[in-house]
């Protein structure tokens, strides 16, 4: 089988590039996004203020004590997702294969490349091209497999390439920290760091049975990456428009409170794909069709969400625009469009509230049980519940 070639690219500090781009005033300056608030949270930060230890996910409050200079900026999603889009754009005209990891990463498969072209070249044009177009300073990594290739864009931030080819793996790896290596957070780093574990060549000494000891099928998984093992493929995709859902009644129905558990039902099926696929939606549609088949559809464009309780409210709000009263139904449908990027965490640009917790406890147990064992109580008057 061939040597595989990987790209990886990151656009640096994506959020604040963005609005360096839309202020050069920012430039030099500590930037930090996201709202300055008692519950705020900082969604990302300029290499000047990350020098004072300001961090993503921090609390804002937090990142102000640490760097009191930093100018702080609420922060656009949709700029952000448009010039995402832009970027994608760029790496789907030029790559045979891509996939689009998160808002500011993506990863290309060039296997076979070097026959014809050469990857570190051709890697190094479309990394030139995004930045002439777009403004944004862009960091790419190559390499054998995906987790190396990441590994060799955060060794070449800010704005660099790194190619580690083949041969060189083993003499990448064994000098740098076991916190370099993707999937190991503070816990499992500190219990390593006390078992006198700091390097990626110390932990290559462990066995692979040992590791799985420790830490379970996830010590297998990082045991492989500290030896370049990575087997994933890059897998194809593309941004969906919208995500939609909508249901035809075997007999009409015209009761107004079941017709509105049903709407509710279904946006909460699809806010939960929204949320599984990591975006949020800047529109609601509902869709009503009656027995005539006469189809009626309105729109509402809204700040970006993907939270249940605030799409039924907007889809409620549509639904009584659009419905004749005691008028039977057949079909009855929600989209929600105009979508964006989620970076994995709800209100970055807003005071946290409680839903973000509620939504994520929700989400994980309809992924491990399945997605009707938990549910509104609204939705219990369909019957489909328990």
């Amino acid at each position: 089988m061939s040597i595989r070639s990987i790209v990886h690219l990151d656009l640096d500090s994506f959020f604040v590039s963005v609005e360096r781009l839309l202020n050069p005033e920012l430039i030099g300056k500590p930037v930090v996004v996201g709202s300055l608030t008692k519950r705020g949270v900082v969604a990302s930060c300029s290499y000047e203020a990350r020098k004072y230890g300001v961090h993503s996910a921090m609390p804002s409050m937090q990142a102000y004590r640490l760097c009191p200079q930093a100018v702080f900026v609420g922060g656009n999603m949709k700029q952000y997702s448009q010039y995402s889009s832009l970027v994608t754009q760029i790496i789907a005209e030029a790559s045979p294969l891509f996939e689009k990891a998160s808002i500011d990463e993506h990863y290309i498969d060039l296997t076979g490349m070097d026959r014809f072209y050469g990857s570190l070249k051709w890697t190094t044009e479309l990394r030139n091209r995004i930045i002439r177009e777009t403004g944004l300073p862009i960091s790419c990594g190559l390499s054998i497999n995906k987790t190396l290739a990441k590994m060799a864009t955060n060794e070449a931030k800010p704005n660099g390439i790194l190619y580690v080819t083949a041969e060189e793996v083993e003499r990448f790896l064994a000098p740098l920290s076991i916190k370099k290596i993707p999937m190991i957070g503070p816990k499992s780093y500190e219990r390593l760091h006390s078992m006198g574990i700091q390097t990626i060549a110390d932990l290559r000494t462990i066995p692979m049975e040992k590791m799985e000891q420790m830490l379970g099928k996830y010590g297998t998984m990082i045991g492989m990456k500290a030896r370049g093992i990575d087997n994933r493929p890059v897998v194809n995709s593309w941004d969906p428009k919208s995500v939609s859902k909508e249901q035809t009644f075997g007999n009409d129905i015209s009761d107004s409170k079941q017709l509105h558990c049903i709407l509710a039902n279904l946006t909460e099926k699809t806010a939960f794909e929204l949320r599984r696929k990591s975006k949020l939606a800047g529109n609601v549609t509902v869709k009503i069709r009656y027995p005539n088949f006469e189809t009626r559809v309105l729109q509402k464009t809204i700040p970006f969400t993907n939270y249940d309780h605030v799409l039924f409210r907007i889809a409620e709000e549509l639904f009584e625009q659009l419905y004749r009263k005691n008028t039977p139904v057949r079909l009855i449908g929600i989209r929600f469009g105009n979508l964006a990027d989620h970076w994995g965490q709800l209100d970055l640009f807003e005071e946290a509230k409680p839903y973000g917790s509620l939504y994520q406890t929700m989400d994980q147990i309809k992924s491990k049980y399945g997605k009707t064992v938990i549910s509104r109580a609204i939705n219990l008057n369909q019957g489909k519940h328990r």
